[in-house]
């Protein structure tokens, strides 16, 4: 697989993330697929975190649903990563990506 697949794939779900962290590591360590792998990641971690403060919120006033909605947001942050790799682009999602840039350690690249 080239660099930009890897990349896009790392974006599809935790499994594929997990796919082209393996591809990332048996193959020579592109700076490019790290970052994206982080970026996807990062998505992942507020995904998560996201539904269950939604899921919290829900429970305590069931009025309140329309928060899930904000799913929407995981949704065009996730879309955006995936242009960003198709285009080989090495930027950051909106709002989220710069945070994740520099964290993740163990995916550096020759570390």
């Amino acid at each position: 697989m080239d660099r930009k697949t890897i990349a896009v794939i790392s974006y599809l779900s935790i499994i594929g993330w997990v796919i082209a962290y393996f591809q990332y590591k048996d193959k020579k360590q592109d700076p490019f697929v790290a970052y994206h792998l982080k970026q996807a990641l990062g998505i992942a971690i507020i995904s998560i975190l996201l539904g269950v403060a939604i899921n919290v919120v829900v429970s305590i006033v069931p009025a309140l649903s329309v928060v899930a909605y904000a799913n929407v947001i995981i949704l065009v942050l996730w879309v955006l990563g995936i242009i960003n790799a198709l285009n080989g682009l090495k930027k950051p999602v909106p709002v989220v990506g710069p945070v994740f840039e520099h964290k993740f350690a163990f995916l550096n690249p020759g570390a």
